[in-house]
């Protein structure tokens, strides 16, 4: 047996072998070896055909109670047994021993609104290709839906170069590109008209994305005609809304809704049809979660199976009199945007009401409450973390706070678990293959040093294992230090 350096990992000694996995995940199937025509050997601290982590605490995902002193049994690439070391004696054989005391297993998280993509600073916006697809998987995501493109054909090529072994980074379901209204960034499909809607997403279903995103000014009969279309073509629709709000959306059959509470301007007293409101959050402070028009929302969701998809992160970044961002969010990011993005937080995390800019404590407590009452009436939410705004939330750095911010929503950390892994799983039709640490399962798993009940973080990922094989999480990270936020 070996025991894990926190330092760093050991590499494996011995042969390697190649895992072709015929594992259907978004739209594509990994069909290639893991390492493609380049070798990754650097950043991979276990690959072998069987594999037994020892004396790990498992967290699994379906919200059952942590297990101790548990091992796992990992064979070509998937979950072939869990429990007791006295239990699997008999059948680790040859297997590849990583003995892991004082570590936790929790499965592969699964980003549900993952940009490809980086906003940051004072207007910056990157596509990151490589050092984003790194930080995901460094940071323990194993799965994404992209949840919007700016470059649709980038993401596209970067899944099946992903698939083919040839770039590091997490399983991806693909979005086409944003569908809006008349307002909107130029990156952005202006709808003019439901036949509109249905053309541009026959185009991008035929080119192959898995989902398709609206935005906030889009409306209710090209929402509708979007959403049709999708369906009639096997693709799902999500959106970000605020001219349509999200009873309305339910209504025209969406699949999910982004955001939760701060993109859903029905409670608006003077909410009009088709338009969104400029600062309607702010009549929110008060919001009833009892009441009869926030439950009415809730029963529409839960009665036609749709999901919500967290985002606190994102906003958290913005929201007044919070302490100061983690330093390692500016350790990671190019210098230039690192000082940038530390000024804004700086300005904005110590504004006042009276001074303008960022979220009020008391309506950022309401989205906390909001999604913890929509769960509580039976919702499926689930978690991203949205790379955009200022900057602040980076690719997989933001989905680890996430963790950490629905814990403050009153979760309990196997509750947090099951939303960040197999409710992702769950929305994106893959459960019965992905999204939660039981036999017969891909091995997506995240190995973390402590104990994540007692330390309230997932921070200390060490090991990662996509697939069956095992990334080295600070190898990673370190290999795209100082260039996020440009590659």
């Amino acid at each position: 047996m070996r025991t894990l350096a926190t330092a760093a990992l050991a590499r494996v000694n011995g042969s390697r072998a190649s895992l072709a996995l015929g594992f259907a995940c978004g739209l594509g199937v990994l069909a290639a070896p893991v390492h493609g025509q380049q070798s990754f050997d650097e950043f991979i601290a276990v690959d072998a055909p069987v594999v037994a982590l020892t004396n790990v605490r498992v967290i699994d995902g379906t919200g059952a109670p942590a297990r101790v002193g548990q091992t796992i049994l990992i064979e070509n690439g998937r979950i072939a047994a869990i429990g007791p070391m006295e239990e699997l004696a008999g059948r680790i054989g040859q297997a590849e021993v990583v003995d892991l005391p004082g570590h936790t297993v929790i499965p592969g998280l699964v980003g549900m609104h993952d940009h490809s993509f980086y906003t940051g600073g004072n207007g910056r916006a990157a596509q990151l290709s490589f050092s984003g697809s790194r930080l995901y998987l460094a940071s323990g995501v194993t799965t994404i839906r992209t949840t919007g493109a700016r470059a649709p054909y980038e993401e596209l090529n970067l899944k099946r170069a992903i698939d083919a072994g040839e770039m590091i980074g997490p399983s991806m379901y693909t979005t086409g590109p944003y569908l809006t209204g008349e307002q909107g960034s130029s990156t952005m499909a202006h709808l003019d008209g439901p036949e509109t809607a249905r053309r541009l997403v026959r185009y991008w279903a035929e080119e192959g994305v898995s989902w398709i995103k609206a935005y906030t000014w889009i409306t209710r009969e090209d929402l509708a005609a979007a959403i049709d279309e999708a369906h009639k073509h096997g693709v799902k629709f999500t959106a970000h809304l605020c001219s349509v709000g999200f009873r309305e959306a339910v209504a025209a059959g969406i699949d999910n809704v982004e955001h939760g509470l701060l993109a859903n301007s029905e409670y608006y007293t003077g909410k009009r049809p088709d338009e969104c409101p400029s600062g309607f959050r702010g009549q929110y402070a008060d919001l009833d979660m009892d009441s009869e028009q926030v439950q009415a929302t809730f029963r529409d969701m839960v009665e036609n199976d749709v999901a919500m998809t967290s985002t606190l992160a994102v906003y958290e970044i913005s929201v007044n009199g919070r302490g100061p961002i983690d330093e390692r969010v500016y350790d990671i990011l190019a210098p230039e945007i690192a000082a940038e993005v530390r000024e804004i937080a700086n300005v904005v995390r110590n504004a006042t009401l009276e001074g303008g800019g960022g979220i009020r404590p008391e309506i950022y407590q309401k989205a906390l409450e909001y999604e913890y009452a929509f769960v509580k009436a039976g919702g499926t939410l689930a978690a991203g973390v949205d790379p955009t705004g200022y900057g602040a939330a980076p690719p997989g750095f933001g989905d680890q706070k996430n963790f950490e911010l629905l814990l403050e929503a009153g979760f309990t950390v196997p509750e947090v678990v099951q939303i960040m892994t197999a409710n992702g799983a769950k929305v994106l039709g893959g459960l019965d293959e992905f999204g939660t640490v039981e036999v017969g399962k891909v091995a997506d798993l995240v190995v973390i040093e402590g104990n994540i009940e007692e330390d309230r973080h997932i921070q200390n990922t060490r090991i990662v294992f996509r697939h069956g094989t095992g990334w080295d999480s600070l190898k990673l990270i370190e290999s795209v230090r100082g260039i996020v936020g440009i590659r």
